[in-house]
């Protein structure tokens, strides 16, 4: 009787947690079109980088900024996770976290902040002109939230989460959604790995 209880407990709980992961898929879905994936930004060490510099592997893209209190940390701990599950495979991966607050993210900074996570993933920023084309490209949103009267040069970056995949050539492939299971994302970028 108490596993019975238990087994319909957890079922109430999942079933909206459930019916809101595939409406947030379904809205991933309808954002994918038009995706353009293409940028030319800049490494930790000021070297122009473009979606052409890594021809012949995967890309696993993430957009954030440094500065970020609780996404972009999970998102980076998520990232670096799927690139351990995929061992060996993983050198076929490029990790790539792009900062849209190139105003307060610099080369230095980027490399710090994305080391701590995994040494594999590269931190990519550059104009603010530049940034802003790659997230459009990407239908990455993220504006500049300010407190009203606060100090101009403390603010937060809202933006879209998630991330991208693009294939070998250079292609999209999908995104993933924000904090979906990692042992998911690595089987499927596992499957495409062998695959290809």
């Amino acid at each position: 009787m108490k596993r019975l209880l238990a087994l319909a407990l957890a079922l109430l709980v999942a079933g909206p947690v459930a019916a809101q992961a595939s409406h947030s898929l379904e809205l991933l879905r309808g954002e994918d079109v038009g995706i353009i994936p293409r940028y030319l930004l800049q490494d930790p060490n000021g070297r122009a980088i473009s979606h052409e510099e890594f021809r012949g592997r995967f890309q696993l893209i993430a957009f954030g900024y440094t500065y970020c209190p609780d996404i972009c940390p999970t998102t980076l701990v998520e990232m670096a996770e799927v690139l351990k599950q995929l061992g060996d495979r993983a050198a076929r991966v490029q990790a790539i976290f792009i900062s849209v607050d190139p105003e307060r993210d610099t080369g230095k900074v980027l490399k710090t902040y994305t080391e701590f996570f995994d040494p594999r993933i590269l931190g990519l920023t550059s104009s603010p002109a530049l940034v802003r084309r790659a997230a459009d490209n990407f239908k990455i949103r993220y504006a500049k939230v300010r407190e009203p009267g606060g100090d101009p040069n403390r603010y937060a970056v809202d933006h879209s989460a998630g991330l991208i995949l693009l294939g070998p050539d250079g292609e999209f492939i999908k995104k993933f959604a924000f904090s979906m299971p990692t042992t998911e994302i690595a089987a499927q970028i596992g499957e495409l790995l062998n695959s290809r």
